[in-house]
């Protein structure tokens, strides 16, 4: 994980943050003395001395206890230490998340000898803190609560699920990229008109009508939201999913070429582009196994425990979520195959043009002066200019990390106030970075304009607003 820093001398290396450890455990399981082990539901790396990990526990559980003291109702978030820092999050009562970061360290060679020097000031806590909470609210996704597993089966059961989800899980956290996104951890939204807006509504209605037994449907083009039938915070968690992790494992077979070989042309059959992206690989097989991911919705009043099946046609895709009492067979996958492929190959080449003539209107965009990123805590739409397309494995930030932090300390600020506001922050850098809060919307803005002064930047920024962001209102 070493990292050269930028303009650094062959001598200095830094090194970005890591995981060290992330743990999972449950004070009342084990009070007694000599019964500590039975707290931990898990532990990672699991290859650590069994005392270390119970006293790493005890030692996270001492400091609750004790920070419980000083705010009854409110837990501690975070522990800073020279070497590392711990987050903890008890998503339900007395279930405890730890996850322990190294900070980020520079390595000099003094003698011949590395030197390590630990940037104690470099994490931001509301940055991996919500890293922590999607942690949970992932698992919670395809597993429903901690309670529930309990309930299912008791602690076996709970410590299974935890070690199969997170085993894998905590392998894609890119602790080293995480930056405000995943604080926001906000939704992007695809831009269309109101005939192709309604194309895809009646779409959905006409399919959920046909295909009987589902429940809800995401409409996605180009990774963007266009349509969700469900909860905001169910949503904003599957979108996650399907972003970071479902759609960019599909990604290769489809730019090898368009045509997938797997489907053979039936007489008389307009040809489509449609396939799944969960569920059979090939739909005339007989053998073909029709297993699709759970995923648990409504959790804290209904529960509702449905399947997820993705099907995809070029750069449209949607997914239908069945009740999962339901199991969804072959001849089901053949139906949905045949009615949704060829109209979401239709569906899909309509918004593909009508998009290309907006963006024909709209003039190319030349590389602007400013970078920004926004989000709406209303309807979690966010949009950054900052980041480039994110792989399965990270998100590229393209400004310097010290730019990104600034724009995650005037977040904090930000939510410690109701109050609209602004701050302006000349970097060390040359670079202005401007944040405004106006009523649940927050906009960041990095200029890069050496010899400007604060009402020059000002204008700048009134200006991004007019074009940028015409319809929504900024307070001045």
């Amino acid at each position: 994980l070493a990292m050269a820093a930028a303009g650094a001398t062959g001598q200095e290396k830094q090194l970005a943050p890591t995981l060290l450890s992330f743990f999972i455990y449950n004070p009342k399981l084990g009070p007694k003395e000599g019964e500590e082990e039975k707290k931990i539901l898990f532990y990672h790396p699991n290859e650590v001395e069994k005392n270390e990990k119970i006293r790493n526990v005890g030692l996270c559980e001492a400091i609750v206890q004790f920070t419980r003291t000083f705010s009854p109702t409110k837990p501690a978030k975070s522990l800073h230490t020279q070497k590392n820092r711990q987050f903890f999050h008890e998503p339900e009562e007395n279930f405890w998340m730890v996850m322990v970061v190294r900070n980020p360290i520079i390595e000099k060679h003094k003698d011949g000898k590395p030197v390590y020097e630990y940037q104690e000031e470099e994490l931001l806590d509301k940055v991996y803190s919500s890293v922590l909470q999607q942690c949970y609210s992932m698992y919670k996704l395809f597993n429903g609560t901690f309670l529930k597993a309990m309930e299912d089966g008791g602690v076996k059961v709970l410590k299974e699920r935890l070690e199969k989800f997170f085993h894998r899980y905590l392998q894609t956290l890119h602790l080293q990229s995480c930056d405000l996104l995943d604080v926001f951890c906000g939704i992007s939204f695809f831009p269309l008109d109101k005939m192709t807006y309604l194309k895809i509504q009646s779409f959905i209605n006409r399919m959920e009508e046909s295909l009987n037994i589902v429940k809800y449907t995401a409409f996605l083009y180009n990774d963007q939201l266009i349509w969700s039938g469900l909860e905001q915070d169910d949503m904003r968690i599957l979108y996650k999913y399907l972003t970071t992790s479902l759609f960019p494992r599909h990604m290769e077979p489809e730019l090898a070429g368009r045509d997938s070989p797997v489907r053979a042309e039936m007489p008389g059959n307009l040809h489509h582009y449609g396939r799944f992206l969960t569920g059979p690989l090939n739909l005339n097989d007989p053998e073909a196994k029709c297993r699709f991911p759970k995923i648990f919705v409504n959790t804290d009043d209904t529960y509702e425990e449905l399947h997820l099946i993705v099907y995809k046609a070029m750069s449209a895709a949607v997914c239908f979520m069945i009740d999962a009492s339901v199991p969804p067979t072959l001849e089901f996958c053949r139906k949905l195959d045949g009615i949704v492929g060829p109209q979401l190959t239709v569906l899909a080449s309509d918004i593909c043009e009508q998009y290309n003539i907006n963006k024909r209107i709209s003039g190319a965009e030349k590389e602007p002066q400013f970078k920004f990123i926004y989000f709406n805590h209303m309807n979690l739409a966010e949009k950054s200019t900052i980041h480039m397309r994110k792989t399965p494995s990270v998100s590229l930030a393209s400004v310097h990390p010290d730019l990104m932090k600034i724009l995650g300390d005037i977040n904090s600020d930000f939510s410690r106030v109701d109050e609209d506001e602004e701050i302006i922050v000349k970097a060390m850098s040359d670079y202005w970075v401007v944040g405004k809060k106006s009523d649940q919307r927050e906009l960041y803005v990095i200029l890069n304009q050496k010899n400007a002064n604060l009402i020059e930047v000002n204008e700048e920024v009134k200006k991004l607003c007019a074009t940028q962001f015409n319809n929504i209102f900024f307070l001045d």
